[in-house]
């Protein structure tokens, strides 16, 4: 089974990542892979891309103290985090996305977007919400 997860350092984030470990470990030969998208387009986010590489040493710690196979990646192409991810999971034949959603109004998610609508309107396979 290959679960993805979308991490970016929150506290819904981090939310999601003990889920899939939880449900790693119920289906015992699971793979997840955690995703950090970054929208790279300028020198500017040299810092932003630097605190990323951090959360997802932070993620691989997790899985790897759990003995979970896990591959971080860190998406740096343009498109929206929900964009990155359902992509990702399109092109790796994933099974189960887990994301986590932070508390909005109606409407702020409508005046914001949100990347776990985006993943949960077009994601190629369920997708676990947590908050």
């Amino acid at each position: 089974m290959k679960i993805v997860v979308g991490y970016d350092g929150s506290n819904a984030s981090k939310d999601a990542l003990r889920l899939a470990r939880t449900h790693a470990k119920a289906f015992g030969d699971a793979r997840v892979y955690v995703l950090r998208s970054v929208s790279g387009r300028s020198s500017e986010d040299a810092d932003v891309i630097k605190e990323a590489e951090g959360d997802l040493a932070y993620a691989q710690r997790i899985f790897e103290t759990a003995g979970i196979p896990c591959e971080t990646h860190l998406l740096v192409r343009g498109m929206s985090a929900g964009e990155d991810i359902v992509t990702f999971a399109e092109d790796n034949g994933v099974d189960e996305i887990i994301v986590g959603v932070r508390r909005r109004s109606r409407v702020g998610k409508a005046i914001f977007g949100s990347a776990a609508r985006h993943v949960i309107m077009q994601a190629p396979c369920p997708v676990v919400t947590i908050r």
